[in-house]
């Protein structure tokens, strides 16, 4: 039985890192004996040429793929695709969106065969032994699929996955010499689940109330093995890492006691971080910590069911500097309750915030499926203005209360991106006059260097022009370089010398490779670790 497990694409702009879902569905089907190949089209891009060329080559059996709300429909396609080009194919969808409205995407997306509601290790072993088998699938729990032409919705699976009985996700199935390359994160998690029940996340529907937590010698051999790929970071991806304190506190006691030196991100909540915390993660290489503030306004935290307070989060973010951590709020615009006043207060609070030494950024609300400010809209006083999928980046507003419209929400954040424009621009200035800061220069050249690789990336402009005849015997890699820089510029927009600052720092970082044989001079990604 062989499974081709697809990642539809996903912005860049959403810093994605390689997809740890499919990596832990790949690994259980690995162990339970079945051959498996990962399609990336986050860092490939997508083509009807590419996916034939894959399911020719590969000739899967089953096709199976993940999505959240945003990038559903780009799932979609890729289903209809598959179909078009084999039609016997079985195809499965699982994630958050499809979890939440499984019967709804069976309708609108006939091409698929069968939906993996929640946590999917164990339902997808068993749902392929089923089908290698030829097996009911009714008899299989937690899925929704077709029999009979009618749409059947089988019995809900009790209880939670054993993240200690996992194995390691496949992580050498995932083209991670391209994620490395862009700048991006390597993820991994330590526990899943969250114990709070904020109205505008389904996290608990998707993962349960009670926290589980993974045994700390197999978190540290994890995030030790990561330490060796040379990522610039490892970001820990657990829905609240911070959620219990002893655990938090012994995989940072494991990570310092094995005197690992590696930067790593989190997500935590303002009230669960104390200093003595946070002087640990710091001690155990933790750089930044993105804290969900959501709002400004003290009334709407307690409609949202944050929990917290605005004191709290004033607390923690003076002790996130206090430990040399950096400190990240993350707001949600269009809230229940948003008005004109209330917005103002939240640009307050983020500027207070920016001058305690914090990083913020804003999204607007999206009413994800399963969440309860869906459900309960009308309640909430949120008029929500689409059910268009792609409209749910939450860069853009589709919801409106009686005092926020659309115009409103959206003007902030559009004033918000002009004035990231205009950072960079005079950023720019200020290196060409050698005044910049340090960290203003390598936060601009990360947001570059991202952009070039990924516009290479996303062209083919290396599998295309990166080879050629070598005219006069062995060339150096610089001088190399620079005619590659030549054979790709005009497949992107940006300056010859931007495009070698970028690909220069890909090669000197082992993500570009350069080659000399039979006379022919190759450069390629490095795209498996």
């Amino acid at each position: 039985m062989r499974v081709l497990l697809i990642n539809p694409h996903y912005p860049i702009t959403e810093i994605p890192s390689p997809p740890l879902g499919l990596a832990f569905l790949a690994a259980v089907l690995e162990r339970a004996g079945v051959e498996v190949e990962v399609l990336d089209f986050v860092v490939f891009p997508y083509s009807l040429e590419m996916l034939q060329s894959e399911l020719e080559a590969f000739l899967p059996d089953i096709v199976g793929l993940t999505s959240v709300t945003m990038n559903f429909h780009e799932a979609a396609r890729v289903l209809k695709d598959v179909k078009r080009i084999k039609s016997d194919i079985f195809t499965i969808m699982g994630g958050p969106h499809v979890t939440f409205c499984p019967q709804e995407t069976m309708m609108s997306v006939p091409e698929l065969d069968c939906v993996v509601l929640g946590e999917g290790e164990e339902a997808i072993v068993e749902l392929i032994r089923a089908i290698e088998r030829g097996c009911d699938l009714r008899s299989i729990k937690g899925i929704v699929c077709r029999a009979n032409s009618r749409i059947h919705r089988t019995e809900a699976r009790k209880g939670f996955v054993d993240l200690d009985a996992l194995p390691l996700p496949a992580r050498h199935l995932l083209p991670l010499g391209r994620y490395r390359a862009l700048g991006l994160p390597v993820s991994m998690t330590t526990s899943r689940a969250c114990p709070f029940k904020c109205i505008f996340c389904a996290g608990q529907k998707m993962f349960g109330h009670k926290v589980r937590t993974r045994n700390i010698d197999a978190v540290a051999n994890e995030f030790e093995m990561l330490s060796k790929l040379n990522f610039d970071v490892i970001s820990i991806a657990d829905d609240l890492f911070t959620a219990k304190k002893k655990h938090c506190m012994a995989v940072c006691d494991e990570i310092i006691s094995r005197k690992i030196e590696q930067n790593w991100t989190s997500f935590a909540r303002v009230d669960t971080v104390s200093r003595e915390l946070l002087d640990k993660m710091k001690e155990a290489g933790c750089r930044d910590i993105c804290f969900g503030v959501e709002t400004g306004n003290a009334e709407i935290l307690k409609t949202i069911n944050k929990g917290t307070t605005i004191d709290q989060v004033v607390t923690a973010v003076a002790m996130c500097k206090e430990a040399g951590i950096n400190p990240i709020a993350s707001f949600i615009l269009g809230l229940p309750g948003e008005t004109p006043e209330t917005l103002q207060e939240t640009l307050d609070f983020a500027l207070k915030l920016k001058g305690l030494g914090a990083g913020y950024g804003f999204h607007l609300l999206a009413p994800f499926p399963g969440t309860k400010v869906r459900e309960e809209s009308d309640k909430y006083g949120i008029k929500i203005l689409t059910n268009d999928w792609t409209q749910y980046h939450a860069n853009r507003a589709i919801v409106e209360t009686p005092s926020a419209n659309r115009k409103m929400l959206d003007e902030i954040v559009v004033q918000w991106e002009t004035t990231l424009t205009k950072w960079r621009e005079v950023v720019r200035a200020k290196m060409k006059r050698g005044e910049a800061a340090e960290e203003d220069v390598k936060q601009l050249q990360w947001i570059e260097h991202k952009e070039e690789i990924y516009n290479l990336m996303m062209s083919r402009a290396i599998e295309e022009k990166g080879t050629w005849p070598a005219e006069t015997g062995p060339v150096s890699e610089s001088g190399s370089l620079r005619t590659l820089v030549n054979r790709v510029n005009g497949l992107t927009d940006k300056s010859r010398e931007r495009l070698y600052e970028a690909l220069n720092s890909a090669r000197e970082q082992k993500n570009l490779r350069c080659s000399q044989d039979q006379g022919r001079i190759n450069w390629a990604w490095v795209d498996y670790l």
